[in-house]
């Protein structure tokens, strides 16, 4: 399958006007950052690079393609013949997936001719915005959990394709499961799932409901006991699976009074062990609420799928600088008023004081030198078109996973807060 038309037709038609004036092969720079980060959020989490670098390996003009873009005229005979010999062969770097970034952080780097690089805009926007605010939602979910476990179960608030990749970003975040199963088979995560409502009403009775899937999925079971009356489904789920029940889920209800209650009944009944999961609408602020109640682990669906209220991080997509005909580079940047742009080609370095960050610094036009107290954010991750395999697949996932606890780890404590505030550290640029 191609990725070639998950794109905008104006990516196409500047190559088609490039390639008339002969800029086309231009050798250009293009960095993706965001001016701000959405309001009250006091860091991002990076996510989509592993799933982006596959799509650019696919993104291919087949016969299928060249004829409708023939049919629509939607470029001329030349920019389609060159379309049909394109493979990316440029390189590409940017920050690890699952690194923290800041306002005007440059996350990715896409370096080739004009042509090569310009046509990827789209689809590097589309995956990094949305894989972004997903997982930059879902730290802060993790964050608030106080170390107990969540599960990404969001799939029916999200396109088919767009679930997949909510589960694979809420699992870098640091959630430890998904509900949906083509993201456990594509990325390796571990999914998880027993029974909704409908399963209950199937029945005759809930007990029946009850006996039903104890007797398939075992007394480590987990029961949904908010159907009809949350204190009777509790006596009835520890009297069919006995006091090894696995968990109860509470779907509905003043969460915390009814977690409270439900503790103290299986308490009561023997099931001392038995866990309390709760879903219901969750998002990182009724997680933070329900630190003091005893829940063992969260199930959260809307809004990490939907970024917390912010579905897409406000990525860009800019040229900054470019070879001359002399070969020379040259740094450009918009002028225009709120969405100036800072030319020339960056190296971003976070510098840290006892393990802690301080600062990120963005050196323009030159690579600098480090200390052991400084960390070079960019690493390569595409080289003369080709990916480094470390960054792809189930493997690719899992790396990136346990990067974001590295990089949050390093945060100060006040970027951790749910409240208002301004980004954890600040961004400095130097040179240029």
């Amino acid at each position: 399958m191609t990725s070639a038309l998950l794109t905008d037709r104006y990516e196409l038609t500047m190559i088609d006007a490039a390639l008339q004036s002969g800029t086309a092969d231009r050798e250009c720079v293009f960095e993706v950052f965001s001016r701000r980060l959405p309001d009250a959020r006091r860091y991002g989490v990076v996510a989509g690079t592993g799933r982006l670098l596959d799509l650019i390996a696919e993104f291919r003009f087949a016969d299928a393609e060249l004829t409708w873009l023939r049919e629509n005229a939607v470029v001329d005979t030349t920019t389609l013949d060159w379309l049909a010999n394109y493979r990316f062969g440029g390189s590409i770097s940017g920050y690890r997936e699952g690194e923290v970034y800041f306002p005007g952080s440059p996350i990715l780097v896409v370096q080739g001719s004009f042509a090569e690089a310009v046509v990827l805009e789209t689809l590097v926007l589309s995956v990094l915005n949305y894989d972004t605010a997903v997982a930059s939602a879902a730290s802060r979910m993790v964050n608030a959990s106080d170390g107990r476990p969540l599960a990404e179960m969001g799939s029916r608030r999200a396109t088919e394709r767009g679930a997949v990749a909510a589960a694979r970003a809420a699992y870098i975040a640091g959630f430890g499961a998904t509900s949906n199963l083509e993201a456990g088979r594509s990325w390796g995560i571990p999914t998880m799932g027993t029974a909704a409502h409908a399963f209950t009403l199937l029945h005759d009775s809930e007990e029946q409901a009850f006996e039903a899937q104890v007797a398939a999925l075992g007394s480590g079971t987990t029961l949904l006991v908010d159907t009809f009356d949350v204190t009777a489904a509790v006596e009835l789920a520890v009297k069919v699976a006995g006091t090894d029940l696995g968990a109860v889920r509470i779907d509905s209800g003043d969460l915390p009074s009814q977690v409270a209650a439900v503790r103290a009944q299986l308490d009561r009944l023997g099931a001392t062990k038995t866990k309390i999961t709760v879903t219901n609408d969750l998002d990182e602020f009724t997680i933070a609420a329900l630190r003091a109640a005893p829940v063992d682990s969260y199930g959260v669906g809307t809004s990490v799928v939907t970024g917390s209220g912010h579905p897409a991080a406000g990525f860009v997509y800019k040229l900054v600088a470019h070879r001359d005909d002399a070969g020379a580079w040259v740094s450009v940047a918009k002028k225009s008023a709120e969405k100036a742009t800072v030319g020339g080609r960056k190296f971003p370095v976070r510098s840290l004081a006892n393990g802690v960050a301080q600062a990120e610094t963005i050196y323009i036009g030159t690579a600098p030198a480090t200390t052991p107290d400084e960390r070079p954010l960019l690493v390569p991750l595409v080289t003369a078109g080709v990916a480094d395999k470390q960054f792809l697949g189930a493997g690719g996932t899992s790396a990136a996973r346990e990067h974001r606890a590295l990089a949050v780890a390093e945060l100060p404590d006040d970027a951790l807060r749910l409240s208002r505030g301004e980004v954890a550290i600040p961004t400095d640029y130097v040179g240029g």
